[in-house]
């Protein structure tokens, strides 16, 4: 079966080019509409020119797939939030005067250090109506509880644009913000708050309290806070409360997606349900009901979980795919995907950019294309433990093999123990998902047992210490991994050879293999030769000093950190400029580089100028000296 003969996925493809071009092209949105009108005549023209003469005419098909790309920059313009009049980037906000903000709470975000987050709906700014989404930063200190979903509140406060990275090849928080179109910030204390309403007025504020009320009456068992945390992460797609080591541990242990709903959750869910719902089939219309009962299930699923994008676009696709398998139509697995992505990118184009989603549907992708092959490579095995650890398995590399140069580029790592991991986790992860939805059943009605309790709290804490006991095994965890656009593309290329080429060899695919390979060693030559960034690099570290001097691939760190191991800025600089050696010193009152002398003053104010005078003076830590004298 050749993916490419359906025209579905040639729609979807073109759709995806079209969205690309609307995040990249400067053209208003008046040019996207005209073109489309243009091009739908045309289209119709020539669907009754084809009826008309009975005959297929291949300028249809042209025009057809321009028209999908069309579209696809046309929706890109019409869900930019920015185009309406009454957004607030429209608003001089930017000056030092504070405004008077009226705002809908959104979400919670994870909490930092010293703030409270939540993502806001702006209504009103200085009584003028308004629009537009915000970062709401609310001061640990000063906050004494929650706010909540569809919560409204006002306030004075000063608006403040989102910072750009301070470091080099730092994570850009504030571009991660815009893809979700948050332009700026608000960071206030809680008395500057004003509530006026606090009730649920959306399905996601009825979530919301939904979740509330099932936390409360899970509160009133034996769960501790670390499985609390769990619950909530695996079953209400909450993830705030999940604490860092945690996080880092399934990082490490290469099973970190399990910690957010997303397409794996609700696969297994509907394998669930498949399995418990198939004696339906033996009655009357039993299928349809089969279909209407799997369906609805999972969109109850998604509204239990928030129905944050993760989990709409996952629940969105498996829907597509329940009923393809019900319909018994697998064959078309690639047609039902790209239903599935054409509909959703049609109505969220902006879930093209995020992470998840290509991450999602390159997984599924990855199993759908190379896991059949896989699997039969020693053929189905006879033990039905075997057959399901031989499936597990499979589907664990076909996902790893689909996501890998993707994940390369995001994350910079590959934890080598991913298989060991994912054997063990995902088994255990169908029998968490079917177990907890029947704790949080029975404790609505208030009829929990506590032994049920005990085993479902004592299987998350031992599936916990599985993955902190893989993740320890730090040898196993490649970090730093320089990997590039250009690397991604070259590598998915080599893996569309090589599979194309296992499942039927002939001449001109071992050429295309012999090309893909050589593209691979041309894009790392390239990117090594392009990262060439020699310089003298003055970090931003609050109440530490850390200088790099950057020369032929060799950094030299001076600074006064306890230690440079933990320091995400300087793994980030060194994952980014390619850097291959790394040395420590401490910090020096007088550098030379390039030909100039560098004076640093720390706050002793202790220095001498008197041999030579320095080009550059470099402060730190709030020296107390008068430079007009220096």
């Amino acid at each position: 079966m050749k993916p490419l003969n359906f025209n579905i996925i040639k729609l979807t493809l073109c759709l995806v080019i079209g969205i690309s071009i609307g995040e990249f092209s400067g053209l208003t949105i008046g040019v996207y509409v005209i073109t489309t009108v243009i091009l739908i005549s045309f289209l119709v023209i020539f669907y009754f020119f084809a009826r008309t003469n009975f005959k297929q005419n291949s300028l249809f098909g042209v025009v057809a797939f321009l028209c999908a790309i069309s579209i696809g920059c046309l929706v890109y313009k019409v869900h930019d939030h920015t185009l309406d009049s009454s957004h607030y980037t429209h608003f001089n906000l930017e000056n030092t005067s504070p405004h008077t903000f009226t705002l809908q709470i959104n979400e919670r975000l994870k909490p930092s250090a010293y703030y409270e987050k939540y993502t806001v709906r702006v209504l009103a700014v200085d009584q003028r109506k308004s629009s537009g989404m915000l970062l709401l930063n609310i001061e640990k200190d000063s906050i004494s509880k929650h706010y909540y979903t569809d919560d409204i509140m006002t306030g004075v406060f000063n608006f403040k644009t989102l910072s750009d990275p301070f470091n080099p090849y730092q994570f850009s928080y504030k571009a991660y913000l815009n893809k979700q179109q948050i332009f700026g910030q608000l960071v206030i204390n809680e008395d500057q708050l004003l509530t006026l309403q606090s009730h649920p007025t959306s399905l996601q504020g009825y979530s919301d309290r939904l979740r509330r009320h099932i936390n409360k009456k899970l509160c009133e068992h034996s769960f501790t806070k670390e499985q609390m945390a769990f619950i909530n992460a695996l079953l209400l797609g909450q993830r705030q409360d999940i604490e860092a080591e945690t996080y880092q541990n399934y990082s490490n242990a290469g099973v970190v997606h399990i910690l957010a709903i997303s397409g794996l959750h609700v696969g297994i869910l509907l394998m669930i349900l498949q399995f418990a719902l198939s004696p339906l089939e033996r009655f009357k219309h039993g299928k349809l009901v089969k279909i209407l009962s799997c369906v609805l299930v999972l969109w109850i699923f998604a509204f239990i979980a928030g129905l944050s994008a993760s989990v709409i676009r996952a629940v969105s696709m498996f829907t597509v795919l329940a009923i393809a398998i019900n319909l018994k139509r697998p064959q078309n697995s690639y047609n039902t995907l790209a239903i599935s992505m054409f509909f959703i990118l049609l109505c969220k184009p902006r879930f093209l950019f995020d992470v998840g989603f290509q991450l999602s549907y390159l997984a599924v992708l990855g199993i759908i294309s190379v896991q059949p092959m896989l699997y039969s490579v020693f053929g189905r095995p006879k033990n039905r433990l075997i057959r399901k650890l031989w499936e597990t398995l499979t589907v664990t590399l076909s996902a790893q093999l689909g996501i890998l140069p993707l994940s390369l580029f995001y994350f910079h790592k590959f934890p080598l123990l991913f298989l060991i991991s994912n054997l063990i986790i995902i088994p255990l992860l169908g029998f968490l998902l079917g177990l907890g939805l029947l704790v949080i059943g029975l404790a609505i009605l208030n009829v929990l047992p506590d032994a049920i309790v005990w085993l479902f709290g004592v299987s998350i804490h031992w599936m916990n210490q599985f993955v902190a006991w893989i993740a320890h095994r730090e040898m196993f965890v490649v970090n730093h991994i320089s990997f590039g656009l250009l690397e991604v593309v070259t590598a998915y290329f080599s893996i569309v050879v090589i599979v194309s080429l296992l499942k039927k060899p002939n001449g001109k695919k071992m050429v295309f293999l012999l090309l893909s390979i050589a593209m691979i060693q041309m894009a790392f030559l390239y990117r090594k030769q392009s990262s060439k960034h020699d310089g003298f690099i003055v970090f931003h570290k609050s109440k530490y000093s850390l200088i790099g001097i950057n020369e032929n691939k060799k950094i030299t760190f001076y600074h006064n950190l306890r230690s440079l191991n933990s320091e995400r800025i300087v793994d980030d600089y060194k994952t980014g400029s390619y850097t291959q050696t790394v040395i420590e010193d401490s910090l020096k009152s007088v550098y030379e580089y390039n030909g100039k002398i560098i004076l640093r003053i720390d706050s002793m104010g202790i220095y001498n100028v008197k041999s030579r005078k320095p080009d550059i003076i470099l402060l730190s830590n709030s020296p107390k000296i008068n430079l007009e004298r220096l």
